[in-house]
């Protein structure tokens, strides 16, 4: 199986990051030990969502158009967890 995963840095939650893996474990344990030169920084990761095909060319078309701006904002509506809102407590 051919693997696309959507993950999001647990300590920064504005920072995703959208790959392609055939071993969804590993790969998330590589982002999570500072394996990947772009995801290194934001750790530590978790799996939003992930997608699994049977066939690596559309596997890769996905995830391909995921990293799109178009992707980005269709990966956000129906697959990532709105973020709750930011509240200020009021002053006494």
């Amino acid at each position: 199986m051919y693997y696309v995963y959507l993950l999001e840095s647990v300590g920064n939650r504005g920072a995703r990051y959208t790959g392609f893996t055939t071993d969804l474990k590993a790969r998330l344990a590589s982002h999570n030990a500072g394996q990947t030169r772009s995801t290194k920084q934001a750790r530590p990761w978790r799996i939003v969502s992930y997608f699994a095909f049977a066939d690596e060319s559309v596997a890769r078309a996905f995830e391909k158009y995921l990293k799109t701006g178009s992707g980005k904002t269709f990966a956000q509506r129906h697959f990532v967890s709105p973020q709750p809102p930011v509240t200020t407590a009021a002053c006494p």
